[in-house]
Formats: C-alpha cells, sequence, structure tokens
C-alpha cells in the first residue's frame, strides 16, 4: 500500500502513484493514467482532519472485511492466504500474524530506502486488530446462502476501505512499498514484481493451510475496479492552488494495500 502524489511531470516515469496507490507499472504500459481534476478547496486544518478520519477508518474498514473473507471460507486475498497458513502453523490468531509479517516486511524497506508515513505504520498496527475484533464477534457461517453474501460484502467493502485510506494519502501499506522499492532497485515493472511475489505468497500460504478459492480469484478480479471506483469517491480536495490527481488507468495494474 512512493506515499504522496507526484507532480505531473513524474507522470511519464517508470512508477506513478496517488497517495501510494501504484496505477502504472512502466511509462510503456498502453493503459497511460489520464489526470489532474482541481476541486473546490478545503481548508488545510479540515483536510487533515477529514484525511486523519478516512485513513483510520480505511484501515478499521480493511480489517473488518478481511475477517468477512475469511468466514466465507471460499478463498482470500493473496497475503491473507499466507497469514491464515502461517496462523494455522503457529496457533496464533491471523491478525497477530497480519501484524507480524507487516512488521517483518516494513524491516526490508530499509535496504530498499523506502520512507515510512503514518498510513504505513498504522497500517501494520490497526488492520490486524481491525481483523482479530471482527472475528471475534461474527458467528461461524456453514450454509452456502450465507457465505457467498459474506464473500461478496467482504471484496465490496475491501475496495471501499481501499479507497478511503489510500486517498488519506499518508503512506502505502509495507507490502505495497516492498513492491515499489523492488520495482525502483531492479528497473522491474512494478506488474512482474506484484506477480511474482503474490504468487509466491499464495504457494506459501495455501501449502501452510490458508484458503483459496473461487474467493480468491473474484478477489483479483474485482478488487482494482473497485478500488479505481472509490479512489475518485473519497479523493480529498486540494489546498488552494494545488490540484487532486485522480487516475483512470486501468485497474489491474495497480498494486493494492494489503
Amino acid at each position: 500500500m512512493a506515499s504522496l502524489s507526484k507532480p505531473q511531470s513524474d507522470m511519464h516515469r517508470s512508477t506513478t502513484t496517488t497517495g501510494g496507490y501504484v496505477l502504472s507499472a512502466d511509462s510503456s504500459d498502453s493503459s497511460a493514467l489520464s489526470t489532474l481534476s482541481t476541486l473546490p478547496a478545503l481548508s488545510t486544518r479540515s483536510r487533515l482532519g477529514r484525511r486523519l478520519i478516512q485513513l483510520y477508518a480505511g484501515l478499521t474498514l480493511y480489517g473488518a472485511s478481511s475477517a468477512l473473507l475469511v468466514k466465507a471460507g471460499l478463498g482470500l486475498e493473496p497475503w491473507n492466504v499466507l497469514h491464515q497458513g502461517l496462523a494455522k502453523l503457529t496457533g496464533l490468531s491471523m491478525g497477530v500474524v497480519l501484524t507480524i509479517v507487516g512488521a517483518a516486511v516494513l524491516l526490508l524497506w530499509i535496504p530498499l530506502r523506502q520512507r515510512p508515513g503514518l498510513g504505513t505504520v498504522s497500517n501494520v498496527l490497526v488492520i490486524g486488530f481491525a481483523m482479530d475484533a471482527t472475528l471475534s464477534v461474527l458467528p461461524g457461517v456453514h450454509a452456502l446462502t450465507i457465505r457467498v453474501p459474506l464473500l461478496l460484502a467482504g471484496v465490496v467493502l475491501n475496495g471501499v476501505a481501499t479507497g478511503l485510506y489510500i486517498t488519506a494519502n499518508f503512506g502505502p501499506g509495507p507490502r505495497d512499498g516492498l513492491m515499489t522499492g523492488l520495482h525502483q532497485r531492479t528497473g522491474r515493472s512494478i506488474r512482474l514484481i506484484r506477480t511474482g511475489v503474490e504468487l509466491t505468497v499464495v504457494a506459501t500460504g495455501f501449502a501452510l493451510g490458508g484458503t483459496v478459492g473461487i474467493g480468491t480469484v473474484l478477489y483479483a478480479l474485482a478488487i482494482g475496479p473497485l478500488a479505481q471506483l472509490f479512489l475518485r469517491v473519497f479523493a480529498v480536495r486540494s489546498a488552494p492552488g494545488r490540484a487532486t490527481t485522480i487516475a483512470t488507468g486501468q485497474p489491474q495494474e495497480a498494486i493494492l494495500p494489503r
């Protein structure tokens, strides 16, 4: 989930971000971004307050939506397949594992010379707690007529959460920063790095007992368009004299918050 929006001149560089949401991997990609919609300005204090609300509401909702996918039992997001597998191996809760893995990934930022923001640290601390809190109050479900709506609700709410906390623009999540850092250090495309990393974590998580299924496929197909939609819905209006960049490129190029 690099942390701040780049100026327009950077749109032709190898990485383009909107609040840590990486939308185009290469300047040669056919899915170029259209940019710059200037909205009426909010005061600096109002913008900061709204951004903080969006950050923590989004992170909390992200953890809750992930818990819905866990309860549905029809397949998880790539990184949560790994988190679930590690939770089964260690006996720790998924939320605790998510937090530990996030902290470990954050340490990898050091050699990659990535700089964490408030959103990066909050991502590590809040999502796992919100996931465990939600899992503790949700009853077990077995009927497919309940599990399918839980899956759909989890995917949609995950898209809402993505739009909320990324447009707050306090920095990417640790896993997304890892991918952008690898891109900057290796010169490989974001698409290639993301695919390689996520296939690795899914395979490892599945081998450890994580759930891979139709929900994993649905999430992969739907989260890009949903995030693209809610990034526009929740975009924070700019301060006077600055533009709000709203990306409309192909969603499959995105790195999404994990």
